[in-house]
């Protein structure tokens, strides 16, 4: 009987050993899930950094920013917008106001509202634009000024992964942009692409193509093909009595 009772003693010890742990526990942080439980909450209300932080104060309730200073966000990639808030977080892209909002969000939050404002559909183009400035489609190589185009397209719109859509975005914004590129004040790009690229602009030139980008349309044009062919199988899927069908009199 001594020697089983002893046994069940050794089995029981290592759970009582695991109470005290148990414990220390932290408990789930219930309400801050609730904060930050889907992009669009986080964008409207801060996520744990509370109303303060709240994306659409300044960003605008569809993504469009402020027309000024404050860039949109509707449309972009997921992944560039994710990168510019994990560097604001880091203070590797600085500046005061994204650094407070970021760094209450952690990488799942930040992926979230990243994806909230990638899925909004770009605003409408402030155009007509008229044709691309050749500086911005050929730089001037002579300056060791780059090609904008060779990395976020003709259109402005992007080219692969990593470059940004850059259209539609501010003129005041993307011209102050290019200033800090220019004076190496901005550094969150991969192996300084951005700082060399731009460092032979003038003030004059960096206007000329932040004026055109402002006008330029933040989202390709329609496939009209495309969706010619999408509304005619609409309307064959549609069932005959909505296409107003006509029965022979009985």
């Amino acid at each position: 009987m001594a020697v089983g009772r002893c046994w069940r003693d050794v089995r029981v010890l290592p759970l009582l050993l695991l109470l005290p742990l148990a414990a220390c526990a932290p408990p789930a942080n219930e309400t801050g899930a609730a904060y930050t439980r889907t992009g669009e909450i986080i964008a409207m209300g801060g996520g744990e950094g509370g109303p303060a932080n709240a994306c659409f104060s300044c960003h605008g309730l569809d993504g469009a920013g402020d027309g000024v200073s404050v860039p949109r966000l509707a449309g972009l990639d997921a992944g560039y917008l994710q990168k510019q808030m994990e560097d604001y977080a880091k203070d590797v892209r600085q500046d005061v106001v994204m650094r407070e909002v970021a760094r209450w969000l952690d990488d799942g939050d930040r992926r979230a509202v990243a994806q909230f404002y990638a899925d909004m559909p770009s605003p409408p183009s402030r155009g007509p634009a008229g044709p691309p400035p050749d500086l911005y489609l050929n730089g001037r190589p002579a300056r060791g000024v780059a090609s904008c185009a060779s990395c976020h397209g003709a259109d402005g719109l992007g080219v692969g992964f990593g470059n940004p859509a850059i259209a539609g975005q501010p003129a005041a914004y993307t011209a102050d942009q290019l200033h800090r590129w220019r004076e190496a004040k901005r550094r969150n790009d991969p192996r300084g692409v951005m700082i060399d690229a731009v460092k032979g602009l003038t003030d004059a030139e960096i206007a000329q193509i932040a004026a055109w980008l402002e006008r330029a349309p933040a989202a390709p044009p329609p496939d009209t093909a495309v969706a010619s062919a999408s509304v005619a199988a609409s309307a064959a899927a549609r069932p005959e009595a909505s296409r107003g069908v006509r029965r022979p009199d009985r």
